[in-house]
C-alpha cells in the first residue's frame, strides 16, 4: 500500500501553507507540494520528504544526487513564516528546510532529486544483510552443501 498525496495552493494565506505543511508532516510520507504566487509562477515546487524518511534514504543511497547544471533562483533574504513553519531556503542544491519548534521535520526537493534518492536507497537496502542475518544464511548454506554431497 502506498500514500500519494499531491497538493497546490494558489496566492497563498499562511494557514493554506500552514494547512499543507501539516498535511505533509502527518501524513509521514513524501507530498508533492505546488505553491503558486505571483501571476502564476509557482514560488515553491517539489516533494516534501519528512526528515526521517529522507535521512533513511540518504542513508541506503550510495553517492549524493548528480545535480548536474541546475539553474537556481535568486535567493530570498529572509526564511518565510507560515504559522508554526518556517522555511530555510539553501543556498546549496536548492532544497528548503521546513522547520517547525526549532527542528527540521521536512525537506522540500526536486521531484528528480526525490526519485533518484528513493530508487538507489531501496536498491541498496534490498542487498543489504545484518550480521546476524548473514550469518543465518551462511549457516543455511552450508547445510545444503553437505546434503548434495550424500
Amino acid at each position: 500500500m502506498s500514500i500519494r498525496i499531491e497538493a497546490e495552493v494558489n496566492h497563498p494565506v499562511n494557514d493554506e501553507v500552514e494547512r499543507v505543511l501539516g498535511l505533509a508532516a502527518a501524513a509521514g510520507a513524501p507530498v508533492m507540494v505546488t505553491v503558486v504566487r505571483d501571476r502564476g509562477r509557482p514560488l515553491l515546487h517539489g516533494v516534501l520528504v519528512p526528515a526521517a524518511t529522507l535521512a533513511l534514504w540518504e542513508h541506503w543511497a550510495p553517492t549524493a544526487y548528480p545535480a548536474g547544471d541546475r539553474a537556481e533562483g535568486p535567493e530570498p533574504a529572509h526564511p518565510e513564516q507560515f504559522g508554526p513553519f518556517t522555511l530555510f531556503r539553501r543556498r546549496v542544491g536548492g532544497r528548503t528546510a521546513v522547520v517547525r519548534d526549532g527542528v527540521v521535520v521536512a525537506e522540500l526537493i526536486d521531484p528528480a532529486e526525490a526519485h533518484w534518492l528513493e530508487e538507489k536507497a531501496r536498491d541498496v537496502r534490498q542487498g543489504f544483510m545484518d550480521p546476524k542475518q548473514k550469518a543465518a544464511f551462511e549457516e543455511f548454506l552450508a547445510r545444503q552443501a553437505e546434503r548434495g554431497e550424500r
